[in-house]
């Protein structure tokens, strides 16, 4: 038995320009968090013939080309090219459901390969590792999403990644003093809004109108992108309270690339937010729905005003480790 985890994540400026849509004409850049809440991957060999399959659906398959599921079919096609193809029971657990806004598809994409890499007894470093998933999920599948989720799932830890029009990606860490590190861990608060949503519905918007040269579209992710870098100073530098300002501006540069990236319900949440101790924040990931999350330096008035407007709170850390295999027997 094989068991290998990703972990979820929170992006913490310039989210939106890791679409090659976007990137491919500007090149991009973003910081994200790898967090403690992961997508469990669990390998085993299956005694009758075929793939057994457990995630949100169950599936029974002879082979690999009659199975559903998109990114299990390809990641299997990648691994395992040519026959003979292993007869495997494959099973996923996730801490957070999907459509939350903290990447779990690229999670889930990297957990499956690295089960599967291990399993054919290959090693991978994190970087091919995320460029493996990126293929599936960009190339193959055709999805509209970007390289973030997939790269910082792979790498962990809160991490910088520079895409270049060329569609390499630098990743570097976040280069912040571990006073400021942990200060951030403790002032930031997340909190579920009841919504779930498909990113790919929203980020299609925003990727149709990239190619098509959207002067507004491409205007507001040059602002975004520079937010990152500054972002990434003001947090090297240790000024905190700059970096909550920033997260406000992305927040309501965000909201402008879409329709679909707010509500009137969740506007409502995040103005009151504000007005009980949080001094920035955003919707975390495509938008529409998923994760608040806030920068605080007073959690207390904060948390029970957010929990008495109904909302759930998800406790985080940062995750250092990125994908790794749990075991291994």
């Amino acid at each position: 038995m094989i068991i290998t985890r990703s972990p979820l994540r929170i992006s913490l400026g310039g989210g939106g320009t890791d679409l090659p849509s976007y990137y491919r004409e500007y090149g991009g850049f973003l910081i994200a968090g790898a967090i403690d809440k992961y997508v469990h991957v669990t390998l085993h060999p299956n005694f009758r013939p075929g793939f057994l399959l457990k995630y949100s659906k169950f599936e029974s398959t002879a082979t690999v080309e009659e199975i559903q599921h998109p990114i299990i079919r390809e990641a299997l096609r990648k691994v395992f090219p040519a026959d003979p193809r292993p007869d495997l029971e494959i099973a996923s657990m996730a801490d957070i459901p999907a459509g939350t806004g903290l990447g779990s598809s690229g999670s889930f994409t990297t957990a499956l390969l690295q089960a599967l890499y291990t399993l054919d007894k290959q090693v991978i470093s994190r970087h091919a590792l995320a460029e493996a998933a990126c293929e599936i999920e960009l190339d193959l599948l055709k999805e509209p999403i970007g390289k973030q989720d997939q790269f910082i799932a792979a790498y962990g830890g809160l991490t910088c990644f520079t895409f270049d029009r060329s569609g390499e990606v630098l990743a570097e860490p976040l280069r912040a003093s571990h006073e400021t590190v942990a200060t951030l861990e403790d002032n930031l608060a997340t909190f579920f809004t009841g919504f779930t949503r498909s990113a790919s519905a929203i980020l299609q918007d925003q990727d149709t109108r990239s190619k098509q040269h959207d002067q507004a579209m491409i205007e507001n992710l040059h602002v975004v992108k520079q937010l990152g870098l500054d972002s990434r100073r003001l947090l090297e530098q240790g000024d905190l309270g700059g970096f909550a300002d920033i997260m406000h501006t992305h927040w309501e540069l965000k909201k402008r690339r879409s329709q679909g990236m707010s509500n009137s319900q969740i506007d409502e949440w995040y103005e009151l937010g504000r007005r009980n101790g949080a001094l920035g924040g955003k919707v975390i990931g495509a938008g529409g729905g998923g994760f608040l999350l806030f920068y605080c330096e007073n959690k207390t008035k904060l948390r029970r005003t957010m929990l008495a407007a109904g909302l759930r709170e998800v406790r985080m850390r940062f995750d250092l480790a990125g994908t790794s295999v749990v075991s291994h027997s």
